[in-house]
């Protein structure tokens, strides 16, 4: 009998072009899963992501769903997926899933966290999943910017693509940035980003750290929506896909 699934998903995202499959790429997350449980059931499947992670961007929690007629248990799904896909994804949690849920259409929130390494010497063995950043940025600077940032607006001008068709307006509830060691993490939860966003931002947030911009410059770009005004597009290896929220 076919039923719906709700599949939790970690990956290292260092070799992959991202979570969506792409034509004649073998290389994505999406791609990886689909042959994996095509295989198992064999038919062709269709693996539904809570969102496209980029290339290079991790992810601990990433939320797909899909349809299997199998006679597996959860855990028998889990484990084979587990047993055949490369190691550097990992299925994490597998549940049966009622016929309406949609990975994507009723994801209500996600938590991104970026993390930038600020230490002396060279983070060997997390050089894979941070952003090395030489000239340290002041932590209390990048607080008071990421204020402007919060609640709803359009965010068009952190956006990657400039002619997105749809809304660029979301909204970010919370921004924390948090220095630990030789690390400072930002962690921002919101309804839904754009593509880039949170690396535009906190590449934006560095460059108010470093002194290169003020805080209150914020405000402006969020009122003219101009991404050339608005600071780098920091590198994706930094990134991680925490939590995907639903009700």
């Amino acid at each position: 009998m076919l039923r719906n699934y709700k599949l939790t998903v970690a990956y290292d995202g260092s070799r992959f072009y991202g979570w969506a499959s792409q034509p004649d790429q073998e290389m994505t997350i999406q791609g990886k899963l689909e042959s994996v449980l095509s295989r198992m059931v064999e038919e062709d499947v269709e693996v539904i992501g809570a969102g496209r992670t980029d290339a290079g961007v991790h992810a601990r929690g990433m939320v797909a769903n899909v349809h299997l007629d199998t006679t597996m248990t959860e855990r028998q799904i889990r484990d084979y997926c587990n047993q055949y896909l490369p190691d550097d994804i990992c299925v994490r949690e597998v549940k049966a899933a009622s016929d309406r849920f949609h990975a994507r259409y009723n994801a209500i929130g996600k938590t991104y966290c970026y993390t930038i390494y600020v230490g002396d010497l060279k983070p060997l063995f997390q050089r894979k999943y941070v952003f090395e950043v030489f000239d340290k940025p002041d932590v209390a600077r990048m607080q008071e910017a990421s204020k402007y940032l919060l609640g709803t607006h359009d965010f068009a001008g952190f956006s990657h693509n400039p002619r997105m068709k749809k809304s660029t307006v979301r909204t970010v509830d919370s921004i924390v940035i948090e220095k630990k060691g030789d690390f400072i993490t930002f962690t921002y939860h919101g309804d839904g980003f754009l593509q880039y966003m949170v690396r535009i931002l906190t590449g934006t947030l560095i460059e108010v750290g470093q002194g290169k911009r003020e805080p209150e410059n914020m405000k402006e770009l969020l009122e003219k929506k101009d991404r050339s005004l608005a600071g780098f597009t920091a590198p994706a290896k930094g990134l991680t896909l925490l939590k995907v929220d639903y009700q």
